[in-house]
């Protein structure tokens, strides 16, 4: 299924022409369509294969200066969407039209699909080398090849179309010693090909550090964030460097452009060309572009939709994107990057004296206000630079704005977790607690 098929597709032309008849003034479709193929284990054996297709379209349009926005799953009748779309626009306020006109037509695919055999075999391998060291483990996996068609196509000219290949696959390890019970989980996402046998290193390196439970430490200790747990203070920073939130002075960094935010260690940053997470345009049709949020700890941009940054008086960023199927687009990100350091996660943990490694949570922070605390469902005791056992009935606490200025190290393992790729780091201040046995 390549982007032809969309641009070969006249569903999204039938519409246009029915609105701008029916009298609206402006019109927009959007289309998706994708191919999912994953392949599931259970109990480390293969249980299910399955294939599934979904397409959908969302058509905008705007009539007396009124948007009206409908959406339809599968075939669909171009004359029942733009009477729904015509219904609902008499019922919101007038709003200008923001449209992109024709900018590039086409872009290339991105991405290889693989057959389902492979899937299979790469599931299977990872299984087995885990076995090998732990035969008691029982894994739990899924192993997936998806292969998305979007395009857009708008009354103003535009008609633009990629297909985006993406490979996934995340795994679960259970280990059930007793009345002890662990869960080590890890994935990974990329474009042309899988890696079974990193993404069982790192489980069997994180079995092989909670050979042992040990009391965790107690006060304010440095506590090191695996690229795996540090995306939830990404998560913080990502709001505050909303476009929206600056309009609605919800972010603390309102009046701090070109003033140091963070780490002077800290550069943050969105690529359109980066790992799986490339993009060439956003949900409104403008192309994406690479934007640097954070460089060595000072802000210097905010990321924005057409209509935000009009409102901020500044040019969109390329980052309109649609929440879900039937939303209007708001600012949001396709990839947010961390420049990694230098230290590898072993020559940090080596840094610390007495401290707390973080790698899987519960919970997370507060959204915009950057206050967290959170259980650590997988987490690690470091004395004298050395792992000496998993920490259980642990919490740790405290403020992300905070800590991002009191970096310690960043290390330069990074890797993507969902769409934000970043390295491990040390932070200080944070309040830990837990449970003395």
């Amino acid at each position: 299924m390549g982007s032809e098929n969309l641009s070969q597709d006249t569903l999204a032309e039938q519409l246009l022409e029915l609105a701008i008849k029916s009298g609206a003034e402006a019109a927009e479709v959007y289309q998706s369509r994708s191919l999912s193929r994953p392949v599931f284990f259970e109990a480390n054996r293969l249980k299910q294969l399955e294939t599934s297709q979904s397409e959908g379209t969302a058509l905008r349009l705007w009539h007396n200066g009124r948007p009206g926005l409908t959406v339809a799953y599968g075939s669909v009748e171009a004359q029942t969407m733009v009477e729904r779309a015509l219904a609902l626009s008499q019922l919101n306020q007038p709003e200008s039209v923001e449209l992109v006109k024709n900018s590039q037509p086409s872009y290339p695919d991105v991405g290889s699909a693989v057959p389902l055999e492979l899937l299979v075999n790469w599931g299977k391998e990872a299984i087995a080398l885990i076995r090998d060291v732990y035969p008691d483990v029982l894994c739990n996996s899924d192993w997936e090849c998806d292969v998305e068609t979007t395009r857009l196509f708008n009354s103003q000219g535009l008609d633009c179309y990629y297909t985006d290949t993406t490979l996934s696959c995340y795994m679960a390890a259970e280990w059930v010693r007793g009345d002890d019970f662990l869960s080590v989980a890890d994935g990974q996402t990329q474009r042309d090909i899988l890696h079974p046998e990193k993404l069982a290193h790192q489980i069997l390196q994180r079995l092989d550090w909670s050979q042992e439970n040990i009391p965790p430490p107690s006060g304010r200790v440095p506590v090191l964030f695996t690229s795996k747990a540090a995306d939830m203070l990404w998560g913080t920073a990502q709001a505050a460097l909303n476009g929206k939130r600056i309009l609605e002075v919800a972010s603390p960094w309102v009046e701090r452009l070109g003033k140091p935010v963070m780490s002077p260690s800290l550069t943050l940053y969105q690529d359109p060309q980066a790992g799986p997470y490339s993009c060439p345009f956003d949900d409104e049709g403008t192309p994406t572009s690479p934007l640097v949020f954070i460089q060595d700890g000072i802000l210097q941009n905010f990321y924005c939709d057409r209509t935000t940054g009009k409102q901020l008086g500044i040019n969109t960023t390329g980052n309109g994107f649609r929440p879900s199927f039937g939303s209007y687009p708001s600012p949001g990100l396709f990839n947010f990057l961390i420049q990694p350091g230098s230290a590898s996660l072993q020559e940090l943990i080596h840094q610390m004296d007495d401290g707390l490694i973080v790698d899987q949570m519960l919970g997370g922070g507060d959204g915009i206000s950057g206050d967290f605390s959170i259980n650590i469902d997988l987490g690690y005791r470091v004395k004298n630079g050395q792992i000496v056992g998993r920490v259980k009935d642990t919490m740790v606490a405290g403020n992300v704005y905070t800590i991002l200025k009191q970096l310690v190290a960043l290390g330069s393992d990074a890797d993507w977790n969902g769409s934000c790729y970043t390295p491990s780091l040390i932070v200080e201040g944070l309040s830990t607690t837990g449970r003395i046995y």
